[in-house]
């Protein structure tokens, strides 16, 4: 990278206020610079927005699990305020209950010792080779996420640090020359313990068939480390940063998009906005990277190999009010496709929907009363499909419906579609136009080949020096903590070369 100036704090352009954007602006602010964001839309979130239906349903738009607490918390130690007066959450306990093809049911706990026990009752597999899948993907996290997830991959002074030894250390065990799909069918015979493990791939937008076995410690997450829930819903995360941002004198300039990021002799020099154009020698995106160089630099070259990785898998999202509640459904609940494999095919080869999508069902109102009427629940639901390519997305939309009711109506013995009171859907277009992922794809690039992690975009520009990049399109990838990471990465860059 070009050697960066010194001086004291700059004043920063953030380019959207999604989590990513926002918990860098806190960041920021805190190291003493002057914080503007400018956002396209009306308020803040991006993916992490908040939806209102008729009749009193309210649900969380986009990311519905939240692990890793800590990095929320963490920003607010920054700042010298007590997290609790901000935000408060809550350990989930059970985390998920699934519903398999074959009517087994399987409800996974909090503590891995009790979930073992479930799995050896429900599906006949020892406790003792649960415990010991789960406590391998623990030893992987720990010996790789301080290198891997929490620094550049893109800075020589990273494989410089002791962390690196840890990572080295671990290789032989990481599982780079096989897939997911792979190492789960190794360590379990039974067929739904293996589509357990395997929907992990889906955290990051990813095909267990093709994805590297390294992502075999993403359960860890959950059952070591453990799912919370936020007290009111997921977009209370959002609301509360940007509350103490707010304090820090952050400034939020909504529904101004910017149009052109400013440049001369290789360095920024400001944006360009729907309003105005503000001189900035420092700014942040948080927009994907594609629409930002494609966009924003149109004059610059662009890094054509990393644009043009294989795009992660989007999401297709019914929100429904529902006019029952369902005691045996939790916060989170998997109904699991017959033909897992035959699934990922249609998204990734065929670019399709499948006729037997495995279907999510996030509630939220067991937990937050408010987000239903009396009696009622507000039903997030949710199956993965391909980023947006031009297809005939209404068809699919319809098809996919019927086979949504058809699998959760068979599990639950019960005629869904007749209790949805409130409806809203949220395809791959519609992803895009709202939060400019491109194509609507949700975690930026795909996981599904060894070097992935190498091959996202870094969270600083090697052209142009003053230019940063946060969020799920760049690492260390997508979902809540990833770009939470995404954040403390840029703030670190940023202090380190002023």
């Amino acid at each position: 990278m070009l050697s960066a100036r010194k001086g004291p704090p700059q004043p920063v352009a953030i380019v959207g206020a999604g989590i990513a954007g926002i918990a860098t602006a806190v960041r920021l602010a805190v190291q003493g610079h002057r914080v503007t964001v400018f956002e396209a839309q009306e308020s803040f979130g991006g993916k992490m927005h908040q939806l209102e239906l008729p009749g009193g349903y309210r649900f969380d738009g986009g990311p519905s699990l939240f692990t890793l607490p800590h990095l929320v918390d963490e920003l607010f130690q920054l700042a010298g305020r007590n997290p609790q007066d901000y935000f408060r959450y809550q350990r989930l306990d059970p985390i998920t209950q699934y519903f398999f093809a074959d009517g087994t049911r399987l409800t996974a706990w909090a503590e891995e010792e009790q979930f073992a026990r479930e799995v050896e009752e429900k599906l006949q597999v020892p406790a003792a080779e649960v415990l010991q899948f789960l406590r391998r993907s623990g030893r992987a996290y720990e010996a790789t996420a301080g290198t891997f997830l929490q620094k550049s991959l893109h800075k020589a002074s990273t494989y410089l640090s002791p962390e690196v030894l840890k990572a080295l250390a671990a290789l032989p065990q990481l599982g780079l020359t096989s897939t997911m799909h792979q190492r789960h069918t190794a360590a379990f015979q039974d067929a739904r313990l293996v589509q357990l493990f395997d929907r992990f791939a889906t955290y990051n937008g990813s095909d267990p068939y093709q994805a590297p076995a390294t992502l075999s410690m993403i359960p860890h997450l959950e059952h070591g480390l453990g799912a919370y829930y936020p007290e009111g819903g997921i977009y209370a995360i959002a609301q509360s940063l940007v509350r103490l941002a707010e304090e820090l004198g952050v400034q939020f300039r909504y529904q101004e998009p910017v149009l052109e990021i400013l440049t001369a002799n290789e360095l920024v020099t400001g944006v360009r906005t729907s309003q105005d154009v503000y001189d900035f020698s420092l700014v942040v995106s948080n927009m994907d990277v594609v629409p930002t160089y494609r966009r924003l630099l149109p004059t610059q070259p662009a890094p054509e190999r990393t644009l043009r990785q294989p795009r992660s898998s989007s999401a297709l999202i019914f929100y429904w009010g529902i006019a029952r509640r369902f005691p045996e459904l939790g916060v989170h609940n998997i109904f699991f496709s017959q033909d897992y494999k035959r699934e990922f095919e249609a998204i990734f080869q065929e670019k399709t929907v499948s006729d037997d999508p495995t279907v999510y069902v996030n509630i939220t109102s067991g937990h937050t009363p408010t987000d239903a009427p009396a009696g009622h629940e507000n039903w997030f639901v949710m199956v993965n499909v391909p980023h947006d390519q031009g297809q005939p997305w209404p068809e699919l939309v319809a098809r996919t419906r019927t086979a949504v009711l058809r699998r959760v109506s068979q599990a639950l013995g019960t005629e869904v579609g007749t209790l949805i009171q409130a409806e809203h859907v949220w395809d791959p277009p519609g992803i895009e136009a709202r939060t400019s992922s491109f194509g609507g794809a949700l975690y930026g690039s795909s996981s599904n080949n060894t070097l992935a992690a190498f091959l996202r975009h870094p969270n600083f520009s090697g052209q142009l020096e003053g230019l940063y990049f946060c969020g799920g399109s760049v690492h260390p990838g997508g979902g809540i903590p990833l770009c939470l990471l995404s954040a403390r990465i840029v703030s670190s860059l940023i202090m380190n070369e002023e």
